[in-house]
C-alpha cells in the first residue's frame, strides 16, 4: 500500500506566525497567556500547554494586569486592546496579515457607509460567532451584518447601499454566489444596479482558494482520503466537504485514535491531507498508524 502526505497540506502563514511567535515567547518566560485557543486543533493546542501556553477567555482578562497575552492569528475587535490597555496587559500580536488588511478595509467600508445618505451597511460573509468574524464587526462597532449562507439575506436592507467582505477561511464559490443573489436582489428592489451600491470585496484567503485546487488533483489520484482536521476549523469543514464530492471515500478524522481499519481493506492508495490548522507532525502520525494497520 502507498500512503502520501499532501505536500500542500498544513499550516497556513498566519498559523505558522502565530505558533512560531508562541513558541519564541515561551522559551523566554516560560509561561504565555493566549486569548482563545491559538489554532483550532486540540492536539496541538495540548503541545503547546505543555511548553507552557494557557488558553484563556475574554473575562480572565481582568486577572491578568501586567501580564502579557497572545492575540492569536484570527485578530480581536479594537474593545480588546482598549480592555488590555486599560489593564496594562502588554499584548503580543500574532494577527494573520491578511486579517489585519481585512479589518482595516472593513474599518473603511463601514466609515464610508456612516457617512453615506441614505445610511449604508456592511455585510460580512462569514461563520457567526467565529474568531476572525467577532474581531471583523469590531471595526463595524458591532453594526455589521453577518451571513452565513449565500441564500439567507434576510437581514440585509436592500435600499441601503451594501458593502460585502468575506471571512477570509470561506468558500469562494458560496461566496460568488451570495455576490449574485445580493446583487439580484437590489435589482429587483431598484430596478437596475444603482452605481456603487453594491460593492463586493474579494476578500478570502488566496491560500485557502488555491487548497482547494490543490485539494482536487491530490484527492483524484487516491483511493482513500483522510482528512485530518480539528472539529472546530472552519477551514477545515470547508476543505472536508470539497474533497468529499471530489473523492467520496474521504474520511474526517481528529488524530490517529479514529482510525478503522476496515477503511483500508482492498485499497492501495492512502492520501493524507488537512486544514490550514492541521499540524504537518499530525498527519505524519497517521500516516504511521496507517502503516502500522496495514
Amino acid at each position: 500500500m502507498k500512503i502520501t502526505i499532501d505536500d500542500n497540506a498544513g499550516f497556513c502563514f498566519g498559523v505558522v506566525n502565530a505558533i512560531g511567535t508562541a513558541e519564541e515567547e515561551l522559551a523566554h518566560d516560560g509561561t504565555l497567556y493566549c486569548l482563545g485557543d491559538i489554532v483550532h486543533n486540540s492536539a496541538e493546542v495540548e503541545r503547546l500547554r505543555q511548553r507552557g501556553l494557557r488558553v484563556i477567555d475574554h473575562a480572565q482578562l481582568q486577572g491578568l494586569a501586567g501580564q502579557k497575552v497572545l492575540i492569536r492569528a484570527h485578530g480581536e475587535p479594537p474593545s480588546t486592546y482598549e480592555e488590555a490597555k486599560k489593564l496594562g496587559i502588554r499584548l503580543v500580536d500574532a494577527t494573520c496579515p491578511m486579517v489585519l488588511a481585512l479589518q482595516q478595509r472593513i474599518r473603511k467600508g463601514f466609515l464610508e457607509m456612516s457617512q453615506h445618505n441614505p445610511v449604508g451597511q456592511v455585510v460580512i460573509f462569514g461563520k457567526p460567532g467565529h474568531a476572525e468574524v467577532v474581531g471583523l464587526c469590531g471595526q463595524t462597532d458591532g453594526s455589521a451584518i453577518v451571513v452565513s449562507r449565500p441564500d439567507d439575506m434576510r437581514a440585509i436592507d436592500f435600499a441601503r447601499p451594501i458593502r460585502l467582505y468575506s471571512q477570509t477561511t470561506q468558500s469562494k464559490e458560496e461566496y460568488a454566489q451570495l455576490v449574485k443573489n445580493i446583487e439580484e436582489a437590489v435589482v429587483r428592489h431598484h430596478g437596475k444596479l444603482p452605481e456603487g451600491y453594491f460593492v463586493a470585496y474579494d476578500t478570502i484567503c488566496s491560500r485557502v482558494a488555491n487548497r482547494a485546487v490543490q485539494l482536487e488533483n491530490f484527492a483524484k489520484g487516491v483511493d482513500v482520503v483522510l482528512f485530518v482536521s480539528g472539529k472546530g476549523s472552519s477551514n477545515g469543514h470547508y476543505l472536508y466537504d470539497y474533497c468529499r464530492r471530489v473523492q467520496p471515500n474521504t474520511k474526517l478524522i481528529a488524530d490517529a485514535d479514529e482510525l478503522q481499519s476496515e477503511w483500508f481493506v482492498g485499497v492501495s492508495r492512502v492520501g493524507i491531507t488537512g486544514a490550514t490548522s492541521t499540524p504537518r507532525w499530525l498527519m505524519e502520525a497517521v500516516a504511521e498508524e496507517v502503516g502500522r494497520r496495514v
